[in-house]
């Protein structure tokens, strides 16, 4: 970590608002889309681990008092930013209003255990 506190906190945020601002319209202008918003969720996750794994990791702490303060500044600014992922059975359950079976059956499938390669009965 180099140290350096942002020079413009006031024009940090507001990039961050115009960044917010900016995904939530383009979410908006694609509701009902869920291949367009798919993409969106996984161009966001990209760049969650490349910050994450580049530009964060290079910035962290070098000594206990740098890493105190960023220790402090995660637990005082809601924790550790994490995207979740949805479970496929969770989107399932979504589906589950199709009345033909087709789904239930599909959930049944995935809640039961694998079986490996060398069990399977020919």
């Amino acid at each position: 970590m180099n140290g350096d506190q942002p020079k413009k906190p006031l024009e940090f945020e507001a990039q961050m608002g115009a960044i917010a601002a900016m995904t939530r319209s383009l979410a908006q202008a694609y509701q009902g889309d869920s291949i367009n918003l798919l993409a969106m969720l996984r161009l966001l996750e990209n760049l969650h681990q490349e910050i994450r794994d580049g530009l964060f990791q290079e910035a962290l702490p070098e000594n206990r008092q740098e890493l105190y303060h960023l220790l402090r500044e995660i637990d005082l600014s809601g924790g550790w930013p994490y995207i979740q992922r949805m479970r496929l059975e969770a989107l399932l359950n979504r589906l589950r209003l199709d009345s033909s079976g087709e789904i239930d059956a599909l959930l049944s499938a995935l809640s039961q255990p694998r079986r490996s390669d060398s069990s399977v009965d020919y």
